[in-house]
């Protein structure tokens, strides 16, 4: 059996305890691999490897660095379908849907923060006649890097990118349900040429080796993607220690059908942002507040397409929808089910755990669920579930489903389906969201910031916001 090992100071190593997890693929239910069971002393290797590696790396010439992350994206372009494959394993997500969006989207993630540092645009402002003051920015120093398990190479190159290119080295975690892309990517960095020291993976549990990041001194900045209880806990250690901190959290989005939509791209679009990736997307949206004019017939159609979704085998092109990522979590989903039938909740389609015939058969499957008959405030509606569950519910008036999407925690996404341009973005800007999509999903330009509002976390990631976040700011006033 395979034993995934830690990147320290460009080297692959066992971790410093002995110690193993097992490695499980959701889709068979069966361990395929080991991952280390790291603990500080590994976290303290790979800080001190970043701590040296600092000075050369964050003062090499920007065509330089530029290069070597350039090299990785080659290098995640060249073993494109073993990274898919090796996601599909780790995740239980579809292959085709790896290939689709993870895997480009990583090689695009290093592309754009390789380029992007060539083109960075410093201020500059004369104060009368008498001075100029100019700013600067550099790196801060080692960060942390914790990525999750849903989007496993995407979210992870999506943080480790911006910081290697603003001349931070970096101390990263993945999650230890999905740690093989981290694992084949840190091949990747050796054959690229990446600076020992620079990029260092410590794989393990979040509770020690992730924990041991947040809690040393000499790791000055923290992002992370997960979970708001995780994020509280985080902000808990790092504040006191004045570190900077980046928290992309958890979502419950609405997705808002007014009667004016182009009606068969909205229920089309629905689906897929509904039930991509299991509904393992932060992203997903999970509640569908449908205008009332049209709600009987935007149901029987919804509901149509989401019977058409196949559970299945991960590896076979026809699935669109894999296992959940652990038995664990799969138990939790099937758990708010009962939560939402206790609510007063109507399950129209799924409900049910799938069981796939084959080599899946112990797999973790839940069907495609969608929940009419419950209020905005019962719990079905209000926590994160985070799997292929949705609720559908009407409205009367534009005032009404404003106060509806706005009625939860949190404030990550949206999305508007609607002709009307002026309603469009009257509703947009009222929406208590990050980012709100109007009349699509899921496209983004990494040009612009990203994150979310009220307990979706704080901080922007993406564009120039990214880069700034790695970077510290000075200015310099030179009298005249």
């Amino acid at each position: 059996m395979e034993k995934i090992l830690n990147y320290i100071n460009g080297e692959l190593v066992p971790p410093a305890s002995g110690q193993w997890l097992d490695n499980y693929n959701p889709a068979i239910g069966k361990v395929y691999s080991q991952i280390p069971d790291s603990d500080s002393k590994d976290i303290e290797n790979a800080v001190l490897a970043a701590k040296n590696a600092f000075p050369a790396w964050s003062t090499m010439p920007l065509g330089e660095r530029s290069n070597i992350l350039l090299k990785i994206a080659e290098g995640v372009d060249r073993e494109f379908e073993s990274l898919a494959k090796a996601e599909s394993d780790d995740n239980g997500k579809p292959v085709k849907l790896a290939k689709a969006v993870d895997i480009p989207r990583a090689s695009a993630n290093m592309r754009f923060f390789a380029t992007a540092i060539l083109h960075f645009e410093s201020q500059a402002h004369q104060t009368d006649q008498q001075a100029i003051n100019y700013t600067t920015r550099s790196p801060l120093g080692v960060v942390g890097c914790i990525s999750p398990w849903n989007l496993p190479l995407y979210l992870f190159t999506w943080k480790i990118a911006p910081a290697l290119a603003a001349g931070c080295t970096v101390v990263a975690k993945p999650s230890e349900l999905t740690p093989m892309t981290a694992y084949l990517f840190s091949k990747i960095c050796k054959e690229a040429g990446l600076p020992a020291g620079v990029l260092n993976i410590v794989h393990g549990l979040g509770s020690k080796a992730g924990q041991a990041i947040i809690e040393h001194p000499e790791v000055v900045a923290i992002s992370f993607t997960g979970g708001t209880t995780t994020g509280k806990t985080i902000a808990a250690t790092a504040a006191p220690m004045f570190k900077k901190l980046s928290l992309e959290l958890g979502g419950k989005n609405p997705n808002i059908i007014f009667s004016d939509c182009d009606f068969d791209e909205a229920v089309s679009t629905s689906v897929i942002s509904s039930f991509s990736n299991q509904g393992e997307i932060c992203l997903c949206g999970s509640r569908i507040l449908v205008e009332r004019s049209i709600y009987d017939r935007f149901v029987e159609a919804f509901i149509t397409k989401v019977k058409k979704l196949v559970v299945g085998d991960p590896a076979d092109d026809n699935t669109r929808v894999g296992a959940l990522v652990s038995e664990g979590h799969m138990n939790k989903v099937l758990s708010y089910i009962e939560l939402a039938k206790e609510e007063g909740g109507k399950v129209m389609t799924g409900g049910e755990r799938v069981i796939v015939k084959g080599r899946c058969e112990d797999g973790y499957f839940v069907a495609p669920t969608v929940i009419l008959g419950l209020d905005q405030q019962c719990r079905t509606n209000q926590e994160e579930i985070f799997g292929p569950v949705v609720t559908i519910m009407p409205f009367d008036k534009e005032g009404e489903v404003i106060e509806f999407a706005n009625s939860t925690a949190y404030g990550l996404s949206a999305t508007i389906w609607t002709e009307n341009l002026k309603r469009a973005h009257r509703v947009a800007h009222q929406l208590k969201s990050g980012i709100v999509w109007v009349n699509c999903w899921l496209l983004r330009d990494l040009r612009t910031p990203f994150g979310g509002m009220k307990q979706s976390g704080v901080g922007r990631e993406g564009g120039w916001e990214a880069l700034r976040f790695f970077t510290e700011q000075k200015n310099i006033c030179i009298k005249l």
